[in-house]
């Protein structure tokens, strides 16, 4: 296998090391669930990474989380180990929702815990809402770390369509290979996106993120096609009606320095039941720029009991 430069990958190799990776096989939707298992005491915790990423970047988050849950991760449809379907709405966003519900039930039953906690990022963020409000009793509680929130039809700006586009197009032109994990993780290290990331973050992306071909060179697991689709599917998600629709109680994390308005989260949040909308002094990638703010917002949230 292609290295990258120790010691630095050395404490991301040792957190990818203490997980358990399967794939969860879901033949009534058709597709196949990379997971990463990295155990834990207590209810599961269900974690969803951003659109183009992958399981493996909550690594940083995980240590703290297991002081509370049995930990594990997914791979979205298209996305790191998962399979890769094809054809009209293989990714709209009602099926990651979807995947969500399917993986917390088998998880539930395979070992017979509740789902003490679904945390997801960014589109992440917005597949576990998306399950919450199908399933209100799925999650005890939920973490929405600066969850993407597509306006609706008539708040949508005229220039929309345009930056979609942008967004879009910007992934399928994606570099998707390397000769090697260190060229991609110097070549990833120079890029804008990556800048604030802490090194282990950038080191588990290169581990998690990338498959070895036969060559010996290495390609993004999520293809670029795939991470387009995703942002052209959101726009016909009614965020409103799904947060209307979720029960258990919610921490809402806004990046002050993110893509999203606090008013749009206030307004969406105004009809939850039990939430806390808290701002984070970071970025949009805020679990792998500043993971040690994440952790003090849930720790906070979780000290808080649970309503009768």
């Amino acid at each position: 296998m292609s290295q990258i430069a120790e010691p630095e990958a050395l404490r991301a190799r040792a957190l990818l090391a203490e997980g358990r990776p399967s794939v969860l096989p879901l033949p009534d939707r058709g597709v196949e669930i990379g997971l990463l298992d990295w155990g834990g005491t207590g209810p599961l915790a269900l974690l969803h990474h951003a659109n183009g990423f992958c399981k493996g970047v909550f690594g940083l988050l995980v240590p703290a989380l297991r002081e509370h849950f049995h930990v594990v991760a997914m791979d979205a449809r298209g996305h790191g180990d998962s399979s890769k379907p094809e054809g009209a709405g293989a990714y709209v966003w009602s099926a990651f929702a979807e995947d969500v519900v399917a993986v917390a039930e088998h998880l539930r039953v395979r070992h017979g815990k509740p789902l003490g906690l679904g945390l997801g990022h960014s589109f992440g963020g917005t597949s576990i809402l998306g399950a919450a409000a199908r399933v209100p009793d799925l999650f005890e509680r939920l973490v929405l770390v600066d969850p993407v929130t597509p306006p609706s039809p008539a708040e949508r700006a005229p220039d929309r369509a345009a930056h979609i586009n942008g967004m879009s197009d910007a992934a399928r032109r994606r570099r998707a290979d390397w000769p090697t994990r260190a060229e991609a993780r110097e070549w990833w290290a120079e890029r804008s996106l990556f800048s604030r990331w802490q090194p282990e973050a950038l080191d588990l992306y290169v581990l998690d993120g990338l498959r070895e071909a036969a060559d010996g060179s290495v390609v993004l697991k999520c293809p670029g096609h795939v991470e387009a689709a995703v942002f052209e599917n959101g726009e016909t998600l009614d965020v409103a009606a799904l947060a209307s629709a979720v029960r258990a109680p919610t921490l809402w994390l806004w990046a002050e320095r993110g893509n999203f308005s606090r008013d749009r989260y206030a307004q969406l949040t105004a009809e939850m039941p039990d939430v806390r909308l808290e701002t984070l002094a970071s970025g949009h990638l805020a679990p792998m720029e500043d993971p040690d703010l994440v952790i003090a917002a849930i720790e906070r949230f979780l000290a808080e009991p649970l309503r009768a």
